[in-house]
């Protein structure tokens, strides 16, 4: 922990979020001789915070192998700021500037894992216009293929949750002659979109239609959302690596809000 020169600080508090944010970079329940080592405090000064914050219901222990991880406390601090700022609040004046800059549908979608055959997206937000009612487009709150998708392939890619190397492989619906259907071809494609930090479906999931997504990444690199756009192939065509760009840029300005 660097050394704190203003005077305003409380040194005890101040080390308590150290801890707490030490924790959540970590990712997994962590012993206190890790801490003590990786923050550069003595064990006993490490104890007693965390034994603080345990009673205040911010840290757990297990008993059964004495490591320490985040508590409900801080589950239910977080759950009421995504009530005051969720996803869809934070992402929307980005998405709507994205929309009046290129002039096409711009979604934010989100992975669902759970309860469904095969990996999903759901669009929880869209800026479009009456005019611009795309058919195969999918509308607020319905599920939509990962794998047919520029939005899915970027969740799927940079997902906590889903090992793309390990999972057992499901069922890859095809749409058009477009569409990846061959499980080694999918794991491809989806190893090419961490590396080039976007994703295209190109008339993959209807004719006619090209779509481009971005993740918007949290502070340890994993996805929480994807800005998506889509519109005619025709038209999306037009400069395509110029709206592949601005996608990019618009998603990294959401992610640098989880940094």
């Amino acid at each position: 922990m660097a050394e704190q020169t203003d005077k305003l600080i409380v040194n005890a508090l101040d080390r308590a979020l150290d801890i707490m944010i030490y924790m959540y970079e970590q990712g997994h329940p962590v012993r206190i001789s890790d801490m003590a080592r990786d923050l550069g405090q003595y064990k006993s000064t490490i104890y007693r915070a965390l034994y603080t914050m345990e009673q205040r219901g911010f840290v757990e222990k297990d008993p059964m192998n004495d490591t320490y991880w985040l508590g409900m406390k801080l589950f239910a601090i977080g759950s009421r700021v995504q009530e005051k700022m969720s996803i869809t609040n934070l992402v929307q004046p980005y998405a709507k500037a994205l929309y009046d800059e290129l002039h096409e549908v711009v979604n934010l979608s989100v992975l669902e894992l759970h309860g469904v055959d095969r990996p999903k997206i759901i669009v929880v937000h869209k800026e479009e216009s009456d005019s611009q009612l795309l058919k195969a487009n999918p509308a607020i709150g319905k599920f939509s293929d990962c794998h047919s998708s520029a939005a899915g392939k970027c969740l799927l890619a940079y997902s906590d949750e889903f090992d793309i190397d390990t999972v057992e492989p499901f069922s890859l619906c095809k749409y058009t002659e477009h569409t990846i259907t061959k499980w080694d071809a999918f794991v491809q494609m989806i190893h090419q979109v961490r590396e080039d930090g976007y994703a295209v479906d190109l008339e993959e999931r209807e004719y006619g239609l090209t779509c481009i997504g971005a993740p918007i990444l949290d502070r340890r690199g994993h996805a929480v959302a994807a800005l998506s756009i889509a519109g005619p192939s025709n038209r999306m065509d037009q400069n395509l690596d110029e709206k592949i760009q601005r996608v990019k840029y618009m998603a990294d300005l959401v992610s640098q809000k989880y940094i």
